[in-house]
């Protein structure tokens, strides 16, 4: 049980404890449930206070909803001796009950933690985060070059001169189709020529 002067859950005799984590920008909320599926927590904690917190905790299942943290909070209470839990929100979705915040979050991630066929994500390693974030990265820059260069081939055909897309081209046709810009320019509207 909760035992209210200490801040810390009991352990249960061949059962542990059910934790609900619900992942904040600046930190968790607890909700802890006993072997009777009673509610025997309720904890707000800041994020550098994780390890400490859950140091006091008997061992047992940690469920949280599938999102960016979730992967090093699960790999640090492994850590601990828990067995933590990553769940997609589409499964813990039935288990909300009210409004949508944090602690009934928490709460429904633990309800549904505790069920013993659940589905729940794949832990991954350090070595796995780490290339799929640079991939991220590179995907995002990727993506802006080519909004960018399909910027510029939209002004440019505005101004009537057609460029061929690619990023290989773009290299070729930018230097040329300035000078054609300025031809065009003179052309149409001579007292522009001479920006």
């Amino acid at each position: 049980m909760f035992d209210r002067r200490q801040g810390k859950i009991e352990g249960l005799p061949g059962v542990g404890v059910g934790v609900g984590v619900g992942v904040g920008k600046d930190g968790f909320h607890l909700v802890g449930f006993d072997r009777s599926g009673q509610v025997v927590l309720r904890q707000k904690i800041r994020r550098f206070a994780l390890q400490e917190v859950f140091a006091g905790f008997a061992r047992g299942i940690v469920g949280m909803e599938a999102c960016l943290s979730a992967h090093n909070v699960s790999l640090t209470l492994r850590g601990l001796g828990f067995e933590p839990r990553i769940i997609p929100a589409i499964y813990v979705k039935p288990f909300n009950k009210g409004q949508k915040n944090l602690c009934n979050d928490a709460e429904a991630i633990a309800e549904a933690a505790l069920r013993p066929n659940l589905l729940s994500v794949p832990e991954k390693t350090q070595n796995q985060l780490d290339p799929e974030a640079l991939h991220r990265v590179r995907l995002r820059l990727v993506s802006r070059r080519t909004a960018r260069i399909n910027q510029i081939r939209a002004f440019l055909i505005e101004q009537g001169i057609p460029v061929r897309p690619g990023l290989r081209a773009s290299g070729r046709w930018t230097l040329r189709s300035m000078r054609s810009l300025r031809a065009v320019r003179a052309r149409h509207r001579p007292e522009c020529a001479a920006d």
